[in-house]
């Protein structure tokens, strides 16, 4: 006798797309390139060559020499000029073969590509297109007021992960993650969450704790930071690489006073392969004109380490989970499929890019339901760790 299959949910997986996104990509720190030596990127299946020249600029050109396809990054300056380390063919910052010692002329097709760059918040930007147009000023990576005064020196912390950039894009809008895998169930509840996409970017606004703030709209982005309750968040995608966070904290101090922490992440990623992405975990502090510069130096210390700690548990999950095209959703999650809708622009000639894609969307996340449940689940867990004798490993109020 054959009895039924009991029906289950099979999950789909395509293979990612072997096209690589258009947009900004973050190489890291300005200060770390601008050292006087050659640098080689591996991204976009290829390498590239980044080196400062005399006036200060940064440059970056394909790194495989079309002679005999020798790497220049193994090669030497000679002035502002890379010297190929196989025949000693000279290249400029355009790409151009300048000087061949041992040739009469210089072949006119001796050229390799220039990739754009832009420097914005003491960070280097690369453009990358498969149409390989130029970008406009309307995708600007955004320069943050005052950061080169303001700001402490970026921690940059560099990871490369095996799997598509997509995995990464879907915590726009994962609101249940916060409270399940970084508060551990103790922390990590979202009293307000709203998500905006429209054009290039893609906006999270989060507010975390028990007390959310007053006086402003907590769907703009640009709260007064007086103003805000236990922690907000404003994180933006400008494109599909670069994920500028604005994180707020009211952190409790044995004075009484709160301490008012504005940080700044940047999550940049920049793929390799279809297949395995570096993720540069990139943070900052706003300085306090009351503290020393080392005291500036240990509060940012230990505040940046634990933005750092936070994403390194997204990491272990990426690396680790599998990929889903067709999740199964249910009324407390994001928006996740108008998210990767958004996201689909940067996958296809400008062309193609679909009205839809790029058109406004909103949406605020109900939490009347999830917010009590997720209160009960904290009892049950603080109950749970004092019978084990152990305390929360991770909160994101760092009393």
């Amino acid at each position: 006798m054959t009895g039924k299959v009991s029906p289950y949910y099979k999950i789909d997986s395509a293979p990612p797309p072997r096209r690589m996104a258009r947009g900004w990509h973050c190489l890291g720190p300005v200060t770390q390139l601008k050292d006087g030596k050659l640098h080689k990127v591996e991204a976009f299946g290829t390498q590239i060559v980044v080196w400062q020249t005399a006036d200060g600029a940064l440059n970056a050109i394909d790194n495989y020499c079309p002679h005999m396809g020798a790497a220049l990054s193994e090669g030497r300056l000679e002035g502002d000029n890379i010297a190929c380390p196989f025949h000693d063919w000279r290249w400029n910052g355009e790409g151009k073969c300048v000087e061949i010692p041992y040739s009469r002329r210089v072949p006119p097709g001796a050229r390799v590509k220039k990739w754009p760059l832009q420097q914005r918040n003491k960070l280097l930007f690369i453009w990358h297109d498969p149409e390989d147009s130029l970008p406009g000023p309307e995708v600007d990576i955004p320069q943050i007021p005052g950061f080169d005064d303001d700001y402490t020196e970026w921690r940059d912390s560099v990871h490369r992960i095996k799997t598509n950039t997509r995995e990464l894009i879907d915590n726009l809008v994962d609101i249940a993650h916060f409270f399940y895998l970084h508060g551990d169930r103790v922390a990590g509840m979202c009293r307000f969450f709203g998500n905006r996409f429209e054009k290039h970017t893609a906006w999270q606004i989060i507010e975390i704790g028990e007390r959310t703030g007053s006086g402003y709209d907590p769907f703009q982005p640009g709260a007064d930071i007086n103003l805000i309750g236990d922690s907000r968040s404003e994180s933006c995608y400008h494109g599909p690489a670069v994920l500028v966070s604005n994180v707020m904290h009211r952190i409790p101090m044995p004075s009484g006073e709160d301490d008012l922490v504005n940080s700044y992440i940047f999550l940049c990623q920049v793929p390799v392969t279809p297949d395995e992405f570096d993720l540069h975990i990139l943070t900052s502090l706003q300085k306090r004109p009351d503290l020393s510069a080392e005291e500036n130096f240990l509060r940012a210390e230990e505040r940046c380490k634990w933005l750092t700690f936070g994403t390194l548990q997204d990491v272990h999950t990426w690396k680790t989970k599998t990929r889903i095209d067709n999740p199964i959703l249910c009324d407390g999650d994001g928006p996740f499929h108008q998210l990767r809708r958004w996201y689909s622009q940067f996958f296809v000639d400008v062309a193609d890019i679909q009205p839809e894609m790029v058109e406004k969307f909103e949406r605020i996340t109900d939490v009347s339901y999830s917010v009590p449940i997720w209160e009960k689940q904290q009892v049950a867990r603080l109950a749970e760790l004092e019978a084990a004798g152990e305390t929360p490993i991770f909160k994101f109020k760092m009393e």
